[in-house]
């Protein structure tokens, strides 16, 4: 690749008004547009007297680095170039000084082991890294007297620029960011100046190839550019008909554009006044859509990120990657449909998801590319048209999906949960058993709800719930988290062996004759325990919060599969709630917590309170609404129960509870209603009983 020859950028670089020769004249305007103007402390005059036609002072990237342009030129001299004449002994400076300026742009990536003053070769940015075609778009200037590197990066989405001098401090990596984007001038160019020509015969068939007639590249005032031997096609950039901008493509897909120009989208003046605006990625996807009858459509001027970017949006100043669409604004405004056709792969839905951020999602649309092979879909529109034709774009962009909003959707967007749960695909639609006769008519525990139990001191509840647990387990195989914080580990392991076992651990006076478990039964047992549930504790003095206990809960479902867990009692946790907000709220707040948990990880949830002090007790079971701290316990909880003993063998055996279920808001997994259960006080289980025995003497004491 020929370099910009040294004549011109010593008369650029060096002080005075020097007269540049003529065949140069473009290339050092070329140089001059991309040198920071802070940096020179001169004026250059762009004429000579042998000269007196226009100079083009806006060459595309293209021309700086391929075209000659063959005028007469005056002979280039040490006087009429406007440099010194090395004096003996600076070629030890000057070698001093290249050594440092090689090693200060070494420290910012830029690797130029030639360091020549006035020649600039392309090289490649580190910045960038010449994007998806890996363009060496990045030009180096070394001054005459080897002490400053200017350095500029063409690319339009990189613009990277900066300075090293060799005898001071380095000043590198200034970018379009640093610059006040309000403040910047935007020169005004037009075809002449770009040097533009009517399309030839061979871009005519490049566009044809691709299904592009040679109607829509003239309604479009699509051009091409000689780039030495070579041929670029160029896409003018109009608004209100005036030349904003151009970009260029070669045959070999790279592309470029004017430097310093205005970004704003291609084909603006195609959705003046449009109430629909369709996005593509590409200026040849924006003539494919015209094509298949849209004309009402524009392209991003810099194509996608890799990425979406994380954290909020900032302001419109500081949007720089996507200054073209705050520059449009007034044209957005007026679309109430905007139609997202960006391409199929990563970094096209990224580009989907940013614009859609900034245009408002609830008037967004995307389009869903159809499959182009069986492995592959069509990656933008030119290929839609390309392998199905007109129509099937069409139909394409006709069948736009609403553009999805976090947190809204629709019974479309649920359909196979539906399907799965009518034909009862999961296995738990209607609950799983409790393990007792009487209360699988009135009660079964569903994933992903909430059960509250209460009930008076000694009553059972958590000698019940470890019941139904070891039940469940032994009919359906789940795996439980217990944050139980009434019990010792090891009470707590030595009730559920014996509900499992079905023997006393000891050989105690509470087990009468039974046997105890036997050592290999402990050892089975201790097995057992260990794969079925999963102990979440404080391992010092302080009292867990409900949030700690959630984060270990998540991590059990995930890390062990675990489908139930308990939280006994709520009056053991700790409740740290702001000193302006009431007890109602916060136990409010809470269990809307629990419940998006259970609904989240789909694990069923029991959550033990007591209730509070009462008040002239007559002996019956307490009422869900006397739970200490707030009714919210029963009016947000799916199933709420009450787990009552009779204490009184006038009225009734004393091995008799009740399960008094009072709420259940999914009537597919119980209704309301009382079951009557025996407890074994040997081994802690309880077994179903006649419920006519005892259930008229157990209500009369109540």
């Amino acid at each position: 690749m020929p370099s910009i020859p040294c004549g011109a950028l010593q008369s650029l670089l060096m002080g005075g008004s020097k007269y540049i020769p003529v065949r140069y004249s473009a290339y050092a305007a070329a140089v001059a547009a991309f040198v920071p103007r802070r940096l020179l402390h001169f004026r250059v005059h762009l004429r000579s007297p042998h000269f007196r036609g226009p100079v083009y002072n806006n060459l595309p990237f293209c021309q700086i680095s391929y075209r000659a342009c063959n005028r007469s030129s005056v002979p280039v001299t040490a006087a009429n170039a406007g440099f010194e004449v090395a004096r003996p002994g600076d070629e030890t400076i000057f070698a001093e000084r290249i050594a440092h300026l090689k090693t200060k742009m070494k420290e910012v990536g830029i690797e130029y082991a030639a360091c020549i003053p006035g020649k600039s070769p392309a090289l490649l940015c580190p910045k960038c890294r010449g994007g998806s075609s890996t363009v060496k778009s990045l030009f180096v200037v070394i001054h005459e007297d080897r002490n400053l590197a200017i350095w500029t990066c063409f690319r339009g989405e990189c613009g990277w620029k900066g300075e090293v001098q060799a005898c001071e401090d380095v000043k590198a990596g200034l970018t379009e960011k640093d610059e006040d984007m309000n403040a910047k001038q935007h020169t005004v160019t037009t075809e002449k100046r770009l040097q533009l020509e009517p399309l030839g015969e061979e871009v005519i068939a490049y566009f044809a190839d691709r299904m592009i007639s040679a109607e829509t590249l003239r309604r479009n005032a699509i051009k091409q550019i000689k780039c030495g031997k070579k041929i670029a096609i160029a896409f003018p950039y109009r608004r209100n008909g005036t030349l904003v901008s151009c970009k260029y493509r070669d045959f070999s897909k790279k592309f470029w554009q004017e430097p310093d120009k205005e970004r704003i989208f291609y084909g603006l003046d195609d959705i003046n006044q449009s109430s629909d605006v369709i996005i593509v990625e590409g200026e040849i996807d924006k003539l494919s859509m015209e094509e298949a009858g849209y004309r009402n459509c524009v392209s991003v001027p810099d194509g996608a990120p890799a990425q979406v970017s994380k954290g909020p949006l900032v302001a419109a100043e500081e949007d720089t990657k996507f200054q073209y669409l705050w520059n449009c604004k007034e044209y957005l405004e007026k679309a109430s449909r905007i139609i997202l056709a960006t391409d199929a792969d990563g970094p096209g839905q990224a580009l989907a998801e940013e614009l859609a951020r900034r245009l408002g999602k609830e008037r967004c649309l995307r389009v869903k590319w159809p499959e182009k092979s069986a492995n592959e879909v069509c990656k933008d529109a030119n290929e839609v048209l390309i392998h199905y034709g007109p129509d099937a774009l069409k139909k394409v962009v006709e069948n736009s999906e609403l553009y999805p909003i976090r947190g809204l959707f629709q019974f479309s967007d649920f359909f196979h949960e539906v399907d799965a749960y009518y034909h009862q695909t999961h296995g738990f639609e209607l609950g799983v058993s409790t393990g007792w006769r009487a209360l699988d008519e009135l009660y079964n525990v569903m994933p992903g709800e909430l059960t509250v139990i209460t009930g008076v001191p000694n009553s059972g509840k958590s000698e019940w719930i470890d019941a139904l647990l070891c039940n469940i387990n032994e009919n359906d195989k789940w795996k439980f988290a217990l944050c139980s914080m009434e019990n010792k580990v090891r009470e707590h392991a030595r009730k559920l062996l014996e509900k499992h076992i079905r023997k006393p651990f000891f050989d105690a006076s509470y087990g009468g004759s039974t046997e105890r478990m036997t050592v290999q039964e402990l050892e089975q047992g201790k097995k057992w325990l260990n794969d079925t549930f999963h102990l979440i504790r404080c391992e010092d003095d302080c009292l867990p919060s409900i949030k700690w206990v959630l984060r270990l809960a998540k991590a059990a479902v995930l890390r062990y599969g675990v489908r139930g867990l308990v939280i006994d009692p709520y009056n053991e946790l700790d409740h740290q709630r702001p000193p302006n907000q009431t007890e109602t709220e916060y136990v409010s707040q809470m269990l809307s917590m629990i419940k998006r948990f259970a609904q989240h990880y789909s694990c069923h949830v029991w959550f033990v309170a007591h209730p509070r002090q009462l008040q002239h007790w007559t002996g019956g079971p307490p009422n869900m609404y006397d739970i200490s701290g707030s009714a919210h316990f029963i009016n947000k909880c799916d199933n709420g129960i009450v787990i009552h003993r009779n204490r009184d063998a006038k009225v009734g055996p004393l091995d008799g509870v009740q399960v008094c279920v009072r709420k259940v808001r999914n009537k597919v997994v119980g209704t309301i209603g009382d079951a009557f259960l025996s407890y074994n006080r040997i081994t802690g289980e309880f077994e179903d009983i006649d419920v006519r025995a005892i259930s008229m003497s157990i209500t009369r004491g109540g």
